[in-house]
């Protein structure tokens, strides 16, 4: 037999991939759904239907704008979306679940309502959402590289937050404040304004610094230096939750204002590393390749259809030629060589990752079992990109 149509297309199976992942899948999902009823019940503290409708709806419209960001960030390497999905759900439901009852904890032992809001609400949010990264670390190493990649898993963990978080606001505010003469949809809407336009990535700019620590973190093989690294993100985690706070509480308007504007400068600068790194991931997966090709794991033709999105995809219009079994060949067998290339990288770099020449090794068997379906287009001119 030499034709595909002869031939059966291997399964998409990974042989080495990790144990508990259907209970990781299953968990996420029976979880989604508590959630879901949690966010209505907390939009019907509203006391009305519209309450409960405007609750929701503001809480839905930042998240596209928002997860897209994100989505963008890991493009270049992206894991798999059970972990990314896992993410956002912890933030949105467990995270809540354990810093609303710690807050409430602090509020009966005494700790006033100004105290509450300043320190005990950063103290426990960002454990609660700090936890999710922590628990990454030590159970899903190998989806991480770096320091992007600890500001995605935490920025989406930040994300699940504030939805949550923004359902009960937008509630609160249509019922109304003693200090404010409104209420109502006005009210509401001048919340959303607020924390859904004006403010949407402030948990994700909070939980940036646990995410950092965790990126350095994974570079490092002491466990004492991981420890710490993680220690001080979580202060930092805090101290930037709580500047955000905090600064309504101390200075009131014009304080609040000071510290907008500082964080969202802290946040620009964010933006532009992330996209920075983003770029050198790009450079990371083109120098990886390249190294692999000399080694004779693939052919060096084949290298820039694996690297530039533009190529990837004139490669897969290419293929498509040959038919729909010909195209999930070419994707796979990009989405496999992004894999074998970072982990390469790591390898060579000397980066502790788990089973990584092993992988490695399972991953080029993968493609190798797929160049039989395989249709790339033809070799690009020297020196053409």
């Amino acid at each position: 037999m030499t034709t595909t149509e002869a031939l059966v297309l291997p399964p998409d199976v990974d042989p080495l991939r990790q144990r508990g992942r259907k209970v990781l899948v299953v968990l996420v999902w029976i979880t989604a759904v508590i959630g879901a009823a949690g966010a209505v019940f907390f939009a019907s503290t509203s006391g009305s239907v519209a309450g409960t409708s405007l609750a929701l709806v503001y809480a839905l419209i930042p998240l596209p704008v928002a997860l897209f960001a994100y989505w963008w960030l890991d493009r270049v390497e992206p894991e798999p979306f059970r972990y990314k999905a896992a993410a956002f759900v912890w933030g949105a439901v467990v995270a809540v679940a354990i810093a609303l009852p710690l807050e409430i904890g602090m509020s009966r032992a005494g700790m006033n309502e100004d105290w509450l809001t300043a320190l005990g609400a950063p103290v426990a949010e960002e454990l609660a959402k700090g936890l999710f990264v922590l628990l990454t670390l030590v159970r899903m190493r190998r989806i991480i590289d770096g320091i992007l990649d600890g500001l995605i898993v935490s920025g989406l963990v930040a994300l699940g937050f504030a939805a949550m978080e923004n359902v009960g606001y937008y509630a609160a505010s249509y019922l109304g404040f003693d200090e404010v003469p409104y209420s109502g949809a006005e009210m509401a809407t001048a919340t959303f304004v607020i924390r859904g336009l004006f403010s949407p990535f402030a948990h994700p700019l909070f939980t940036s610094a646990i995410g950092i620590a965790m990126g350095i973190a994974v570079t490092r093989s002491s466990r004492v230096q991981q420890w710490a690294l993680l220690a001080v993100g979580y202060v930092a985690s805090v101290g930037l939750h709580a500047l955000w706070n905090g600064a309504i509480v101390v200075g009131g308007g014009f304080g609040f204002l000071l510290a907008y504007i500082a964080l969202a400068a802290l946040l620009l600068g964010l933006g532009v590393t992330a996209v920075v790194l983003r770029l050198r991931q790009l450079e990371v997966l083109a120098r990886a390749l390249g190294d692999i090709a000399r080694r004779g794991w693939i052919h060096p033709a084949e290298v820039p259809w694996l690297v530039r999105f533009g190529r990837r995809r004139q490669s897969r219009t290419f293929a498509s030629q040959y038919g729909p079994e010909a195209v999930e060949a070419v994707t796979r067998y990009q989405r496999l060589a992004t894999e074998v290339a970072f982990l390469h990288d790591a390898v060579m770099t000397g980066v502790a990752k788990p089973g990584g020449p092993d992988r490695t090794y399972a991953l080029l068997d993968r493609m190798w079992h797929l160049r039989p379906f395989l249709r790339l287009p033809p070799a690009l001119p020297p020196g053409v990109k």
